[in-house]
């Protein structure tokens, strides 16, 4: 037996603690107060609002055909969607909170969310997600509200994706599909969109149908043709899905082409023994805001979740002069789809192959500590379980002062920052300073002054402790690498 909640009751409790015009507000605010003359100055010239604000979908416009008698009835709108989830475990909060942020996801993606319903099951149904008599009361509840999608909290599989559209007689899609939605809509670069496209492709060849001549077997190819046929050949379908399979190989080339760039500009960074800092953290936390902060990149900054996809890699420096280089990731979701893992595998390895990562949460969030865990279950997956973390609490001045001293007392090695205001940037900077690896080896040597290189690399690659500038040269004391401390060997004063 599965217990479960009526959905009127669901329905109701959802819309007394979500109402109209404040469906995502859990998660998100509608992002229209920026403006360049305040923002600006912070978060740095942004071309690309302009190209995303270009060109928007306006909900409560429409074109409808008067004359339907000829031409079939259209009617071009927004999307109206009603939210799905299953409650299995934890509090009604967090099943509230993992609606909340389902309906920042469909507005992220340009719909208009009109309903949600959470219904109390031990599991999933395997045919239709949420019981056959659960299904026709949401049916019900998408003729009241005039809806065309319904969105589930979940990943379905293909039979409960079928049987489900059977019954609410509208298109039903799931969380991983809106998130690719979004990845599609809002990646740059072409390593980006093909990522996205290996993705999307991953998810749809399980869930590819036909009808009609899409099932129907094309002719063998037989010696004499005609009625000289060999076996029933294959069907459209089946013709599809090995074009998606040879699709998706060659995409898979060339993204590990694309990887192989990226790798050497990292092993290039190595060689020249430049530390490299990652930014990674839940989705809408802060980690643009906070790269334009700390190095003045001028990356999009919107409150919108997965606003920004392409990693961006930048040049910093350390109170003391050292340079490091800092990169941003593309940010994380609670049951972020294995298919974008395993596509965005090359991107996330700037995690794994980091010095230091800066892991950035909201401490805003209602529940910031299931951002945390969400965010470590995907660098585990991706190998960077050994890298030393620094807990960056963001926008501090909006957060509760309870729950950012909470976190400061779990959480190792935390700080507490804002990047809008700059409070705790400061101290950050002193922290990743000390976090940082330094130089293995500690010299003192004379350096004449014909050797001015090796004094100018000694300040961009090493640690430099003391200089003094005297007749004979310029003695150093600072910590560099064994390569460059070869070359300053012989100036090194003899020990008395």
């Amino acid at each position: 037996m599965t217990s479960s909640s009526s959905f009127s009751q669901d329905a109701q409790s959802f819309a007394q603690n979500h109402p109209e015009g404040l469906r995502a507000d859990a998660l998100m605010e509608e992002d229209v107060a920026w403006s360049h003359e305040i923002d600006g100055a912070r978060d740095g010239d942004q071309l690309d609002r302009a190209e995303r604000a270009a060109l928007r979908r306006v909900a409560g416009l429409s074109t409808e055909l008067e004359d339907v008698t000829e031409v079939e009835y259209r009617q071009l709108r927004l999307e109206r969607v009603v939210l799905v989830g299953v409650w299995t475990s934890g509090t009604v909060q967090d099943a509230e909170n993992s609606l909340a942020e389902l309906a920042a996801l469909a507005e992220t993606a340009g719909a208009l969310v009109l309903d949600g319903v959470v219904q109390r099951r031990d599991k999933p149904d395997p045919a239709t997600y949420i019981g056959s008599g659960k299904a026709l009361e949401l049916r019900d509840i998408v003729l009241e509200t005039g809806a065309d999608t319904v969105v589930c909290d979940g990943e379905l599989s293909p039979g409960q994706l079928i049987h489900l559209e059977d019954v609410v007689k509208v298109k039903v899609i799931d969380r991983t599909a809106l998130i690719l939605d979004i990845f599609a809509q809002h990646a740059k670069s072409r390593e980006g969109k093909a990522q996205v496209a290996l993705a999307q492709m991953q998810y749809m060849l399980p869930r590819l149908r036909g009808w009609g001549q899409s099932l129907s077997r094309q002719m063998g190819g037989g010696k004499g043709g005609g009625l000289a046929t060999r076996g029933p050949g294959e069907t459209k379908i089946e013709t599809d899905r090995r074009r998606i399979r040879e699709k998706m190989a060659k995409m898979r080339r060339e993204i590990a082409e694309m990887k192989t760039g990226r790798e050497i500009k990292r092993q290039e960074r190595k060689r020249n023994k430049v530390p490299s800092v990652a930014i990674a953290g839940y989705t809408n936390a802060g980690k643009s805001s906070l790269l334009n902060r700390l190095t003045g990149a001028g990356v999009l900054v919107e409150n919108a979740l997965f606003a920004t996809l392409d990693p961006t890699v930048r040049r910093a420096e350390t109170p003391s002069g050292r340079l490091y280089t800092l990169a941003d990731t593309v940010g994380f979701v609670r049951h972020l789809p294995h298919h974008l893992v395993e596509a965005f595998r090359s991107t996330m390895e700037e995690v794994g192959e980091s010095d230091l990562i800066l892991h950035v949460v909201d401490g805003a969030h209602p529940s910031p500590e299931e951002q945390l865990a969400a965010v470590r279950e995907v660098i585990r997956d991706v190998g960077a379980t050994d890298v030393p973390e620094i807990v960056v609490i963001n926008k501090a001045d909006a957060a509760d002062p309870l729950v950012v001293q909470r976190l400061l007392r779990t959480q190792k090695h935390a700080i507490a920052v804002s990047a809008r205001t700059g409070a705790g940037i400061e101290e950050l900077l002193a922290l990743i300073d000390a976090e940082l690896p330094r130089p293995e080896v500690e010299i003192e040597a004379l350096v004449p002054y014909t050797h001015g290189k090796l004094v100018a690399r000694t300040h961009a690659d090493g640690e430099v402790l003391s200089e003094e500038h005297t007749a004979e040269g310029t003695l150093l004391k600072a910590r560099v690498h064994e390569e460059l401390a070869a070359e300053l060997a012989p100036f090194v004063p003899a020990t008395r």
